[in-house]
């Protein structure tokens, strides 16, 4: 296995290499010299002052997971939230002090109406909860995907939840051909029938970040689209770490509509800009 990856590596090194003559072309045609910051992403500070003062909360689904994982320290450090509960399946260990505040609730997502009472009492819910075919099969990556996440959102919104913020993907399509793209698109749809004050949705394409986990498919992926984004940000990936600086700006944000879609490239403008 060792020998393909080192093998598969090289070719695509030499792939990307070649290819980032295109993405330079294309990162001219498709965005501007700079990252233009939204007027609300200029002064974080300000924002987060006045949103800290609201005494709001939030839950968040999928801390385990790579984008919830960042996500969940992006709001531990910037402390906009009174209580922040992480729901899930097991009980996470930190090692650091800044995470003793953090509540936990452990719950069975094949009988979430057991446990409904962790979802009461939220301002805002953030959903980065998901799998992958490859490692739960076909009915499993559905059930995760599709039924859990909807399951949470209507929960949710029955609890009190106002903005509900979702980590779907690119291309995500209810009348997609491919079963990923079909369930993100689904469960999109799904949710925003619940008629959220606010329903943020978040596409991001290839997610740069190194899983503790080995998937060799998107270990390949990220090295093929990590040449793409030296020249040109945004546009086939991102780095995890501005999906959730871009979600923290999001919740800041006053101005959203009711539902709104982000996709990558406006993920990585605003998680910019939220740096």
């Amino acid at each position: 296995m060792t020998f393909l990856l080192c093998k598969c590596g090289k070719t695509v090194g030499f792939l990307s290499s070649i290819l980032v003559l295109i993405a330079v072309v294309l990162h001219y045609l498709a965005y501007p010299e700079t990252v233009a910051c939204p007027r609300m992403a200029s002064n974080m500070r300000t924002l987060e002052e006045a949103f800290r003062e609201k005494n709001k909360t939030c839950f968040v689904l999928g801390a385990s997971g790579e984008t919830g994982k960042q996500l969940l320290k992006e709001l531990v450090d910037r402390k906009i939230f009174s209580k922040i509960t992480l729901i899930g399946r097991r009980q996470l260990t930190f090692e650091d002090k800044a995470h003793e505040s953090v509540i936990q609730e452990v719950v069975d997502f094949e009988n979430l109406d057991n446990f409904a009472s962790a979802f009461q009492g939220h301002d805002v819910g953030f959903c980065c909860l998901g799998t992958t075919k490859a490692k739960s099969g076909a009915d499993g990556f559905v059930r995760v995907d599709h039924d859990y996440v909807l399951k949470s959102a209507q929960l949710a919104k029955a609890g009190g939840c106002s903005h509900f913020i979702l980590e779907s993907s690119a291309r995500a399509d209810k009348t997609s051909a491919f079963l990923y793209t079909r369930v993100k698109g689904e469960v999109e749809a799904d949710i925003e029938e619940l008629k959220f004050e606010r329903y943020s949705i978040f596409r991001p394409a290839v997610l740069l970040v190194d899983r503790q986990e080995s998937r060799p498919a998107e270990w390949l992926a990220r090295k093929f689209f990590g040449g793409f984004s030296y020249v040109s940000p945004g546009f086939m990936s991102i780095p995890i770490k501005y999906v959730a600086k871009a979600m923290v700006a999001n919740t800041l944000s006053e101005e959203g509509k009711s539902v709104e879609i982000l996709e990558n490239k406006d993920i990585y403008k605003l998680g910019k800009c939220a740096e």
